[in-house]
């Protein structure tokens, strides 16, 4: 599970984007957005407090192990 772990700095920006969206859909108004637009707040949100990352897991999974280097 450490291979899907992220930085500090991943925390953060994944904090600021959680949070921004969860004001958005507290100003749009529970009742009225899409029940797919909790999906992404709450993702933000449980990576950055866990520090796992379901959308890394996901693509991962998807597109397979890739490497960096040329």
């Amino acid at each position: 599970m450490k291979k899907y772990m992220i930085g500090k700095s991943m925390r953060l920006f994944f904090t600021v984007a959680g949070s921004v969206l969860w004001l958005g859909i507290w100003l749009t108004g529970f009742a009225q957005v899409h029940w797919l637009l909790f999906v992404p707040a709450v993702f933000f949100l449980f990576a950055a407090a866990t520090g796992i990352c379901p959308g890394l897991i996901i693509s991962k999974m998807i597109m397979g192990e890739t490497s960096n280097t040329p």
